[in-house]
């Protein structure tokens, strides 16, 4: 039996941390009182942090490798980059592209999904696309966007045997709200890149989507009189993504957000592109040329926001900066929300019966390892 016991640091458990060692016992934590075996490998957190890893459903990319050029060494190379950020599981979100490069990179992610694991867990895949609105595209290439099509994500999900597990389509699209009602029982929808109206955005929440993407951007946003797509997803009981890298929210934004929602509805994501943890330039976005001013990519052509170069560990700390409360209370944005939305019931928490997927934080929330199924995939 395979045997970790991680001790003399701080473990994050029901939401604060207790002085004591946690056990895992082939890759699953094992009970506060159940004993070490003979020959269990020790690992000394010095003071530190143990906490659950970070599970990030909405990435295109980072290290230089973008998803929707990946193959199966670019799906490795961005899982060890995700793993240096403290993510253990992670969603490659495939950008719209045509049937042919999007059943190629189907391929590749359910080969890496297979495949040993040298970083974090690729979990599935996100579609965002190509179901969307041309007026809220975003960086998605107009011409590729489609109506509703039950039957073509079936395809989709059927080469990806399963795999594609989270979906974003815009409810205003014809088609789709149908699609919704047909899908939803197979697949996690999430609305974005929609301009739908108050009524609109409903229909497709009582239909089965569950979640918003990137919420406020790319999306029609709150008035009194209309409250549109955005007024729907804060009323209703669904989650909200949210990009925390301070340009895509405000910081008060972000208080507001969790505020309306409460926080355990607002899951934190990346949407990073390959140029997250990398210098300035000019890079890819699936079909689209991006370059990144100051840590900011745009399209190239037009000046769109494109993407962030965020990363999951500075999501942390932004998130902390940002709402004024501990790492303690911020913490499940970044874990136990996005695997609750996803229906993944052993990851985003320490506790008996759960995967070793781990991080560990220093006092300054600085990554300094991070674990698999107890398996280290990343050291400082």
């Amino acid at each position: 039996m395979d045997s970790v016991l991680f001790e003399n640091g701080l473990v994050y458990e029901q939401g604060r941390f207790t002085a004591r060692q946690l056990l895992v016992l082939d890759g699953i934590i094992a009970p506060a009182d159940a004993p070490a075996p003979p020959n269990c490998r020790r690992v000394d957190l010095a003071g530190r942090m143990l906490v659950p890893g970070f599970i990030d459903i909405h990435t295109h990319g980072g290290g230089g490798v973008d998803v929707n050029a990946a193959d199966g060494a670019g799906f490795d190379a961005i899982s060890r980059f995700f793993a240096a950020q403290g993510t253990t599981g992670w969603l490659c979100s495939i950008l719209t592209d045509t049937e042919q490069a999007t059943l190629r990179s189907i391929g590749y992610a359910k080969a890496a999904m297979a495949g040993p694991v040298t970083g974090a867990r690729l979990l599935g895949i996100h579609l965002e696309g190509p179901f969307l609105a041309p007026e809220y595209k975003g960086a998605m290439p107009e011409h590729l966007l489609r109506q509703g099509d039950a039957e073509l994500f079936y395809k989709y999900q059927a080469a990806a045997e399963g795999a594609v597990k989270y979906i974003t389509v815009a409810p205003e699209v014809p088609g789709v709200v149908d699609m919704i009602r047909t899908i939803s029982r197979d697949v996690t929808v999430a609305i974005g890149h929609s301009g739908a109206d108050y009524e609109t955005a409903i229909a497709a929440i009582d239909a089965g989507a569950r979640a918003a993407t990137h919420t406020f951007n790319a999306m029609g946003l709150f008035h009194q009189h209309r409250p549109a797509i955005m007024g729907a997803v804060l009323e209703r009981d669904v989650y909200c993504e949210a990009i925390c890298d301070g340009r895509h929210l405000h910081p008060g934004t972000v208080r507001m957000l969790l505020a309306c929602k409460g926080w355990d509805k607002v899951a934190a994501v990346t949407d990073s592109i390959q140029a997250a943890g990398l210098p300035d330039g000019r890079y890819k976005l699936g079909v689209n040329d991006v370059v990144v001013r100051d840590g900011d990519a745009v399209l190239a052509d037009t000046g769109v926001r494109a993407g962030s170069t965020l990363t999951t560990g500075q999501g942390l700390k932004n998130l902390v900066k940002f709402t004024g409360r501990s790492v303690e209370a911020v913490l499940p944005l970044l874990t136990a929300n996005p695997a609750r939305l996803l229906g993944l019931e052993t990851k985003g928490a320490i506790a008996p019966g759960m995967d070793a997927d781990l991080a560990v934080l220093d006092g300054e929330l600085d990554v300094c390892a991070a674990y698999v199924a107890g398996r280290e995939v990343f050291a400082r």
